[in-house]
């Protein structure tokens, strides 16, 4: 038999929710040409399939910034650094508005098949330039929600204060021998990338979804979670949950989340301050370490 070695596993702060029967948050990964270009890079050519993944930045990001600041939320924008480069303005918007930066790797390049030398490179030269150009994250996610051991080993080591990539719980937890990195866990039926996604080349998807059956997929899990003290982590990408029914579908379940009475809607930085119990040395301590991180940095 095979082993599975897991993460070391510790509790969260054990009042990470507050009064609250459950925690929400609203994610948006940022990804525009990046997931597809890391597949082959031939596919710069196709123009028709790079506008299709243009259209995040170009058009969906400012919408879902309108309707932020209409309903008066924050949000976590997970930005590939290659992303940022390629779409600088799109960044800025982002920082501009108030909202939460985190980390999506450089290239989004699938990090299962990458050497440790090789993430390493990748972590470190992404996580520079997010910095070089403004953001300063405090978390990250995989790409593809997929990862090593040693990934998790570069994220404690950044100074970041938290994951979003794994799917063992549905509540967050605290990682590592010291639990010093909170883990808030996602899943792929709160993804409007299994929803949505469909490219005749590359297969990113093959379905197209109502987005009434999104809406009713995501409020019926957050009801439910209400009576398990969970996360309900919310995964959009521009390009798709930019378009006009599907925004429209964020909107309302944010009106579900409000509606409900006891539900906080947080960002992921936000949360992860909570889990990993913020005190005033604690966050002394976050900070000092990740200023320390950033300038160990080698240029690359």
């Amino acid at each position: 038999m095979t082993d599975v070695h897991y993460p070391e596993h510790h509790d969260p702060a054990r009042d990470w929710r507050g009064d609250s029967a459950a925690i929400a948050a609203i994610s948006f990964d940022v990804d525009a040409e990046a997931p597809v270009l890391a597949l082959d890079e031939r596919y710069a050519t196709h123009l028709s399939t790079m506008s299709h993944q243009a259209y995040g930045p170009r058009v969906g990001i400012p919408r879902i910034l309108e309707l932020l600041r209409r309903v008066s939320l924050q949000a976590t924008f997970f930005f590939p650094a290659a992303s940022a480069q390629r779409w600088p303005e799109a960044l800025a918007t982002v920082l501009d508005a108030g909202h939460e930066v985190a980390y999506h790797s450089h290239h989004h390049r699938p990090l299962v098949g990458l050497s440790d030398a090789e993430q390493e490179d990748d972590f470190h030269t992404g996580l520079e330039l997010l910095r070089k150009m403004g953001a300063q994250p405090r978390g990250y996610r995989a790409p593809l929600w997929q990862q090593t051991a040693f990934t998790l080993e570069l994220v404690r080591d950044a100074g970041l204060i938290y994951d979003s990539s794994l799917m063992d719980d549905d509540r967050p937890y605290r990682l590592g021998p010291a639990g010093d990195v909170a883990e808030l866990p996602v899943h792929w039926s709160l993804d409007d990338w299994e929803q949505y996604a469909f490219l005749p080349e590359p297969d990113i998807g093959q379905s197209i979804e109502l987005p009434s059956k999104v809406l009713e997929l995501w409020a019926g899990e957050l009801d439910a979670m209400r009576a398990t003290g969970s996360l309900c982590m919310i995964c959009c990408h521009p390009f798709l949950s930019g378009r006009p029914s599907r925004l429209r579908t964020v909107e309302r379940f944010i009106a579900f989340a409000r509606d409900c009475g006891d539900v906080e809607l947080l960002t992921c930085e936000q949360i992860a301050l909570r889990v990993l119990g913020s005190s005033p040395a604690r966050c002394t301590r976050l900070v000092s370490k990740t200023e320390s991180s950033r300038s160990s940095l080698r240029p690359r």
